[in-house]
């Protein structure tokens, strides 16, 4: 069954490897991106099954627009899938203002957008999926990825809930959760100029592993873009899929360790209940 998919960040990683998978097998796909050109090498060969749209999902009117555009020539459109991102790897201190605000401005206000977008349509046709990109890093942390971490633990937050709100309307919510994967997305990271004071701690550690080339990547893009488009093909609509041995370690154990952390704080918890409830 061919289906008709909407994909933000298409220009490399995930993004253009679900869009080479998909036209491959014959769906449709509205390609979003920042600089079309990139997909030049994509325009021919597949007809109408391939739209391209120039977006920065920063842009909110031009988000609805495109969206708007792109279920106006598709008619419907099974999928939408949020996967543009973008990250800074710095300390808490050594980040620019300018930096914070691109990171949330795309990963957590830029899904938003684009969810709100395509709802009504959604809705009007009865039935859809969203698939939301985040990473370990959703529910994990890492020295260096404050800010990323707050747009994706932000977004994971907003998509709980979306999920909720949506399924009675037929709409099936998944978060998407890759782990350390090699796409590029490491060497697009914004940097900001090291502050000396950080050198020896956590966030330093990272940094020295990171250019020592000792930081793992040990899962395959390929093979993540098929779990993704295989979850699609099944009727099942996980909350959550963790994609790579990392992801699930890393994200079980910050979970064990935060119920641990719950747990230990029930007495006090209970001491501020009004007596008699």
């Amino acid at each position: 069954m061919s289906r008709t998919w909407f994909i933000t960040g298409t220009s490399s990683g995930f993004g253009r490897l679900l869009v080479e998978r998909l036209l491959e097998r014959g769906d449709r796909v509205a390609a979003t991106l920042r600089s079309p050109e990139a997909l030049d090498d994509l325009r021919g060969g597949h007809g109408d099954r391939l739209w391209i749209a120039r977006l920065d999902v920063t842009d909110t009117e031009r988000v609805r627009e495109v969206v708007d555009e792109a279920f106006g020539v598709f008619g419907t459109i099974d999928v939408v899938v949020n996967n543009a991102g973008h990250g800074v790897f710095a300390s808490v201190e050594e980040a620019t203002d300018e930096q914070i605000r691109q990171v949330v401005d795309t990963n957590l206000l830029g899904s938003i957008h684009v969810i709100r977008a395509a709802l009504p349509h959604l809705r009007a046709q009865g039935h859809g999926r969203i698939l939301q990109v985040s990473t370990a890093g959703g529910q994990a942390t890492y020295p260096n990825f404050g800010y990323y971490h707050a747009s994706k633990w932000g977004i994971e937050g907003f998509c709980e809930t979306v999920a909720r709100e949506i399924a009675p309307f037929g709409i099936g919510l998944t978060i998407v959760e890759p782990g350390a994967t090699p796409t590029g997305f490491g060497g697009s990271l914004a940097t900001a100029p090291i502050m000396p004071e950080y050198e020896n701690t956590p966030a330093g550690d990272v940094r020295r592993a990171l250019a020592d080339g000792g930081f793992p990547l040990p899962n395959d893009p390929g093979k993540i873009a098929g779990a993704m488009i295989d979850l699609v093909d099944t009727d099942a609509v996980p909350l959550r899929l963790p994609l790579g041995s990392d992801t699930y370690h890393d994200v079980r154990a910050a979970l064990v360790a935060r119920l641990a952390e719950h747990d230990a704080q029930r007495e006090v918890a209970f001491s501020v209940v009004r007596d008699g409830q």
